[in-house]
């Protein structure tokens, strides 16, 4: 899977994905259910790399003193908007607004889009950010959708 990164601004953010041919109902299904979950993790504030004391003590976590008084103190860091995930032809697109969510988030997102590559849905190409020449976003406002807005923080 070939990875490209164009213009990003984590505010009106496409992620476009170049399947090796036109996807099945089933491998919509998987694509669909990881981007879901990516963004829920997101939405939660998962990808808050302020807070990143398991990955920072290194291999040995054996009795690790996990600061937990430390966790009010870092900044939110929530995605705040998915959109519908789209189909045309062999392509795939959605669109986000990362809102405060770290950089983080991109690379767990290549790291399982890879694997899903490899073991369910070829994908041929991913294109972070930016336009696609193949398929035109036309007017934003008619393209998203916000499918999580009732999601509920409490």
């Amino acid at each position: 899977m070939e990875v490209q990164f164009r213009e990003v601004n984590p505010f009106d953010f496409w992620i476009w994905l170049e399947f090796e041919t036109n996807p099945a109902p089933a491998e919509q299904q998987y694509v669909e259910e990881l981007f879901a979950s990516w963004f829920y993790l997101g939405k939660l504030g998962g990808f808050n790399a302020e807070n990143l004391q398991v990955q920072d003590t290194g291999i040995d976590l054996s009795y690790l003193d996990y600061d937990s008084a430390s966790l009010p103190s870092s900044m939110m860091a929530p995605m705040h908007n998915m959109a519908d995930f789209q189909y045309q032809d062999h392509w795939g697109r959605c669109w986000f607004d990362l809102g405060t969510s770290d950089l983080i988030a991109l690379d767990v997102l290549i790291n399982a889009l890879y694997q899903l590559s490899l073991d369910y849905v070829p994908i041929r190409r991913l294109i972070v950010g930016g336009v696609n020449e193949d398929w035109p976003v036309g007017d934003r406002q008619d393209d998203r959708f916000d499918q999580f807005e009732d999601f509920d923080h409490n």
